[in-house]
């Protein structure tokens, strides 16, 4: 059996059986994919409003894609994760969907490699 490429150390718990972990990543590093269930408005799908940031508080460069057919979004680092750091998925209020409406509440994950 694979093993796992991070530990979630922290979730909301009304997500706590969506998140997943899947092997298939493209660069080594770890790649977030969030799938929504509804269409987002892809200007406001960007580094402002989903980001990684380390336990200093620090937001990672990271390339973030939006795949409008599949309603998911990839957050890929453009630096390496460092091992044994925390780190901590953020997606605020500020994604919308293509209708105007906002997350109910932001979702925070925290996870180390």
């Amino acid at each position: 059996m694979a093993k796992n490429l991070i530990d979630i150390e922290d979730i909301p718990p009304q997500l706590a059986n969506k998140v997943k972990q899947d092997l298939r990543f493209k660069t080594g590093n770890f790649v977030w994919r969030v799938r929504f269930n509804i269409p987002l408005d892809p200007h406001t799908v960007n580094k402002d409003t989903m980001y990684v940031t380390n336990s200093q508080n620090q937001k990672l460069r990271s390339y973030i894609r939006y795949d409008t057919k599949n309603e998911i979004i990839e957050v890929e680092p453009l630096e390496p994760y460092s091992t044994n750091e925390y780190y901590f998925l953020t997606i605020t209020k500020n994604v919308k969907s293509r209708g105007g409406q906002s997350l109910k509440e932001p979702v925070q994950i925290k996870f180390k490699l």
